[in-house]
């Protein structure tokens, strides 16, 4: 547990703004060995043609590897933040066991060219698709405590505090969301093949889809509000951290309220991007071809947040301005005078 460590004060600039990372021993090394997976299953892609599903078999080891190197390396920033630090570790430990165990199947799986996800053709098959499920039950919890600490943790600046507690819960939901692709489907039902589950909704696996992400452009994609959702984890931090180097050369930022006001749309806005693709999926409707409905609503949701972002930044420059006048005015006198 030593090797994990933080500053002293919770809410010093260098504990929660742009500063080395602090790694306990368990993140340290996923992430290693994810970062070297990630170079595998990139010659994998290259030299090795199999298809499984309609995909490159190596495409769905490197998008897992590079998501939970991500996810390590936000743990590696998140997990000295809390006051608990055995706690911190002993979730940051949890969580790379359940992965590694989850990647270990994962690649397994492509090796041998079988299915990793929903597959219970065969009771060795069956009990391997337990193990991961519980791999991910176990994450999901590590990251629903994870939130639950960061919510109660000091995190000082107002804006990177909502950030970070937001992204971490919304994370969760976007996690959470995984479960509605683990019961079969009534094609299934019907006539059964060994495969329990299913990422697209109204047709099977394995048809058309996005380049590499595998998305289907046919029908709903479960993938897709999953993926949105549980890189909230990193977006809205992010957001927060772009906000403050901006401030660095531009005024309107350096005021902490303007950059709250700024995270709540954005929060705001990303829920409502969640719940629209997580409806869109739920309804068999593809990402590439949206509907009348699901287009409008989606203009309006990103009109409504450029015309906040807009409004809220206008508002501070203006207030500026007209603060800025008395001090104008005053040494327009002194230089008189």
């Amino acid at each position: 547990m030593s090797s994990l460590s933080s500053p002293s004060s919770p809410s010093s600039p260098m504990r929660l703004g742009l500063r080395p990372l602090v790694w306990h021993r368990p993140v340290l090394w996923m992430s290693l060995a994810m970062a070297v997976l990630v170079v595998v299953c990139l010659i994998g892609l290259l030299i090795d043609h199999r298809t499984l599903t309609g995909a490159p078999i190596w495409a769905k080891p490197l998008k897992f590897s590079i998501s939970v190197l991500v996810y390590s390396l936000t743990l590696a920033w998140l997990l000295p933040l809390l006051r608990r630090r055995w706690l911190a570790w002993w979730i940051g430990t949890a969580a790379m066991v359940a992965l590694a165990v989850e990647m270990v199947v994962i690649v397994g799986a492509a090796w041998v060219g079988v299915p990793s996800h929903f597959n219970v053709a065969t009771s060795l098959a069956s009990v391997l698709w337990s193990v991961m499920a519980f791999s991910i039950v176990v994450v999901w919890l590590a990251t629903l405590l994870l939130a639950f600490l960061l919510v109660r943790a000091d995190l000082g600046d107002p804006a990177r505090s909502l950030a970070i507690r937001s992204g971490a819960l919304i994370a969760v939901v976007g996690m959470g969301l995984a479960f509605l692709m683990t019961g079969p489907t009534a094609d299934q039902l019907d006539s059964f093949q060994g495969i329990a589950g299913a990422h697209t909704v109204g047709v099977p696996d394995g048809g058309p889809g996005l380049p590499l992400l595998g998305w289907s452009t046919v029908a709903g994609d479960l993938r897709i509000p999953h993926f949105v959702g549980m890189h909230a984890l990193q977006v809205l931090p992010l957001a927060a951290l772009l906000l403050e180097v901006a401030a660095r050369r531009l005024p309107v930022f350096r005021d902490p309220m303007v950059r709250l006001r700024l995270l709540w749309v954005s929060v705001v806005f990303y829920l409502g991007v969640l719940a629209l693709l997580t409806g869109q999926a739920l309804a068999g409707q593809s990402i590439v071809r949206p509907d009348l409905v699901i287009a409008t609503i989606a203009v309006g949701l990103c009109s409504a947040a450029a015309v906040s972002y807009g409004v809220v930044v206008g508002l501070a420059a203006r207030r500026k301005v007209v603060r800025g006048e008395p001090a104008v005015a005053e040494r327009k006198a002194e230089q008189t005078t």
